[in-house]
């Protein structure tokens, strides 16, 4: 497939006719008022999903998300998406990396690949007239790679920086571990290149990863201060790509057990948790609720987060200084809820005891109606701020676009969390404490209970 090496037919002229159709003069013709839009959001014939909002910023967002995170590694070829990240910006079938780098930088723009368990996110940002330009690279990284040999293989240091770096940061450790040990297949697989696979991932990886993932029925073309029509076109055209569903997803199956990282380190992270709810059901909104109830950590940079029922509880159990926090995280068919501690290492016992001993009493009914309304405040005041920055609604719109080719507005959400009963909160912390348990710690781990003594 020939690279893609102009986008001139659409001019950033055609992006000025569009906001000036929706652009209002008042009678004294010094301002410029703009008429709020909507989220928009269209599937193609090609299964692609375009979703935009015409924000009227001078900077504009464009992003390509994939269903092509982790969890869709095999066997054959783990890593593969840790090494698929940092290869955003090779050379491709229609421009080098060098054109790639300096052609971004000329406009002050800026390229960058994320990833996730579940999706793969390659996004643009540059001055809205300079779209054009950045767009061009864009097409070309997610839909023409060429993923040359040698510079494949000279990422393997970049592979190795990142382990080390992973390595270095208790916290990403422990979630790693936890994921790896919860999960047989699919969730366990981990953002970051297994030992074994370093310096082994190779080009042919690369290549039959994107056949068959990088499909247009599993993308969404995200844009923020472009117009839908123009994005819409330019999915027909450039991104109508390879059909079909591509490979088939892999159902996360649930085990449960134990990680033990031990290291000379005085702080000690672990984490409790047990299978809670996938993404988009009502159970799963009952947990989110129910973190928030206990304490889903300070909004405020270095806060003391004093009023959390979690905090509270473990203070009572010990004098040293501690962390602890209700950890949640939701998947498109699974999901884990539990507690995440810091705390010395001769205190750790006592906090983890402590913090599930607030859970139980969750589940026994020990919850207000003054608990549960202050917690869903704090829930949908986190669901507004995740929106507020260019970044959060990108991801949400990008999110929603894959799994439900729609987009619900936070507004619409906050219904459904006030729909959640002080019943819906109790029973979501008793699958909790009668679920099997997956433990992950890191640390000095002399006084760290065993997953069978907690």
């Amino acid at each position: 497939m020939k690279g893609i090496r102009g986008l001139s037919h659409l001019s950033t002229r055609l992006y000025a006719a569009q906001a000036a159709r929706k652009v209002e003069t008042t009678r004294a013709g010094e301002h410029l008022k703009f008429q709020p839009q909507d989220v928009q959001v269209s599937r193609l014939a090609s299964g692609l999903v375009v979703t935009s909002l015409e924000n009227y910023s001078p900077v504009s967002k464009i992003a390509v998300f994939v269903k092509a995170g982790s969890r869709h590694e095999t066997l054959d070829n783990q890593g593969v998406t840790h090494v698929l990240r940092l290869a955003a910006n090779l050379t491709t079938k229609g421009a080098s990396a060098f054109k790639i780098c300096r052609g971004i930088e000329a406009v002050g723009g800026k390229l960058s690949a994320s990833l996730s368990r579940e999706n793969m996110m390659y996004s643009v940002d540059c001055l809205r007239d300079d779209v054009d330009t950045v767009m061009e690279f864009l097409i070309n990284v997610t839909t023409a790679p060429e993923f040359r040999p040698w510079e494949v293989s000279d990422l393997t240091t970049r592979v190795k920086y990142d382990k080390a770096q992973a390595g270095e940061n208790a916290h990403i450790a422990v979630v790693e571990s936890l994921h790896e040990a919860a999960y047989k297949n699919a969730l366990s697989n981990s953002l970051f290149c297994p030992d074994y696979m370093v310096g082994n991932v190779q080009s042919q990886h690369l290549h039959q990863f994107v056949q068959n993932h990088f499909t247009s029925a599993r993308m969404a073309l995200v844009g923020l201060g472009v117009d839908h029509t123009v994005l819409k076109q330019v999915g027909e055209q450039f991104f109508n790509i390879r059909g079909g569903a591509g490979a088939s997803d892999v159902q996360a199956l649930y085990r449960g057990g134990e990680v033990r990282l031990p290291s000379t380190s005085s702080l000690v992270h672990s984490a409790v948790v047990s299978q809670s709810a996938a993404a988009g059901t009502a159970e799963a909104v009952a947990f989110s609720v129910l973190q928030h109830l206990l304490g889903a950590g300070p909004h405020i940079k270095r806060g003391s987060n004093a009023t959390s029922k979690l905090v509270q509880g473990v203070a009572k159990a010990t004098a040293d200084p501690f962390d602890v926090n209700a950890f949640n995280a939701s998947y498109s068919d699974s999901g884990l809820f539990g507690i995440y501690s810091i705390s010395q290492a001769g205190s750790t016992g006592d906090v983890i005891k402590a913090a599930l001993a607030e859970l139980n009493a969750v589940a026994d009914g020990g919850v207000t109606a003054a608990d549960l309304t202050r917690a869903k405040a704090s829930l949908k005041s986190h669901l507004l701020m995740s929106v507020e920055t260019c970044e959060g609604l990108l991801e949400a719109m990008g999110t929603q676009a894959l799994t439900s080719a729609a987009y619900q507005p936070p507004e619409e959400f906050a219904k459904t969390i006030d729909n959640v009963s002080l019943t819906d909160v109790a029973n979501a912390a008793k699958k909790f404490v009668l679920g099997k348990k997956t433990m992950a710690s890191s640390g000095n781990l002399v006084k760290t209970p065993f997953i069978d003594e907690i």
